[in-house]
């Protein structure tokens, strides 16, 4: 009782602090986005600018408003979207799995899109002729986004049962599923010509060079629905950390709860993956750093993710077409590079701190 009654009055004293740094971090993070987005629109391999275009003559002002409008605006939202959709589908698989190394791929939503996508890569050609005219370039982000549909809702049929989900079966089912599916996706690749090696590799480790309006505007719908809803996950989650009995106790739905935090990841990752590819790390580094950084709560957390997410993937896509210009970088090589010895230096120094 005495240990109780020292302990309690010094996290109660944190709980304000740790608020008011997340409401704080909104602020700072929104500010580092919107700086992050202009230096995007400013920089790139052909030099043009908006700055330039306000003051160029006639003879490039064509040229610089095709680059700006038509090449780096959509690619800014592109990044914004993506980055933000894996980083709260991130915070949101660590909410319900209570664990901190957990990602976005955990429920197989990689593995099922980039299923999708090999599939499509390597046996696209077999389609009808006018289906494949119909689809045109949307045929590998549709095949990535269906995959990664059926593996989550696969994955949800086999790790409920009687009404209930079991966390752990669909953890272990997910692993299942992701050797699976990288088991037939390595069938195909090994059928596969050169050309469409190189597509895979480039998909594989994801880009936003493909980004234009038009997959912006089927891109859109999914994650700003999916983002809405993961807006309405802060309290659960925060009982949910609590354990599954002690959140039913508090009164909420752990059942609802765990489908919509599914339902929610699925359309993020899946819309994210289909517009830009595989891009790893992002899940897993934002929500942990945010988590060290200001706190647990759910609530603020998300936000504060879909704010810094959406900054380091521009920030990352900057590095990609840059380091090698004219050439470019697939992203998910930059997010790597980048963000696993920032991670590891944070862990050693916070090592005595973080129970993982």
């Amino acid at each position: 009782m005495m240990t109780l009654t020292h302990v309690e009055p010094l996290h109660a004293a944190q709980v304000p602090d740790r608020r008011r740094r997340a409401r704080a971090a909104h602020l700072w993070l929104a500010l580092l986005l919107v700086v992050t987005c202009v230096l995007s629109l400013e920089t790139g391999a052909s030099g043009v600018s908006l700055i330039g275009l306000l003051s160029s003559g006639a003879e490039n002002e064509a040229l610089a408003r095709v680059i700006l409008w038509e090449v780096r605006l959509p690619r800014i939202a592109m990044g914004v979207l993506v980055g933000a959709a894996l980083a709260v589908s991130g915070a949101v698989m660590q909410g319900l799995f209570r664990n901190p190394l957990a990602d976005p791929g955990i429920v197989g939503v990689s593995a099922g899109a980039g299923l999708g996508a090999v599939t499509a890569i390597v046996l696209g050609g077999l389609l009808p002729p006018a289906l494949q005219t119909a689809l045109g370039l949307y045929t590998v982000p549709l095949a990535a986004f269906l995959g990664g549909w059926a593996s989550v809702l696969l994955l949800y049929a086999v790790a409920t049962r009687g009404g209930r989900t079991s966390v752990a079966t669909m953890l272990l089912a997910g692993i299942a599923l992701g050797a699976l599916s990288g088991a037939v996706s390595g069938l195909l690749v090994y059928a596969a010509d050169d050309q469409q090696l190189r597509d895979l590799t480039f998909w594989g480790l994801g880009s936003l060079a493909g980004a234009t309006w038009a997959k912006l505007a089927t891109a859109v719908p999914v994650i700003v629905l999916a983002l809405a809803g993961a807006a309405f996950l802060g309290r659960g989650l925060n009982g949910l950390a609590l354990g599954e009995a002690t959140a039913l106790h508090l009164g909420l739905n752990v059942q609802r709860l765990k489908a919509l935090a599914i339902l929610t990841v699925a359309g993020a990752t899946g819309a994210a993956v289909a517009g830009s590819g595989g891009i790893g790390f992002v899940g897993i580094v934002v929500p942990h750093l945010l988590r060290l950084a200001t706190g647990p709560d759910h609530g603020p957390l998300l936000v504060n993710c879909a704010l810094l997410g959406a900054s380091l993937l521009l920030g990352a896509d900057m590095i990609a077409r840059l380091v090698i210009a004219p050439a470019e970088l697939p992203i998910g090589i930059v997010t790597a590079v980048l963000g696993a010895p920032v991670f590891l230096w944070i862990l050693l120094r916070r090592r005595g701190l973080v129970d993982l």
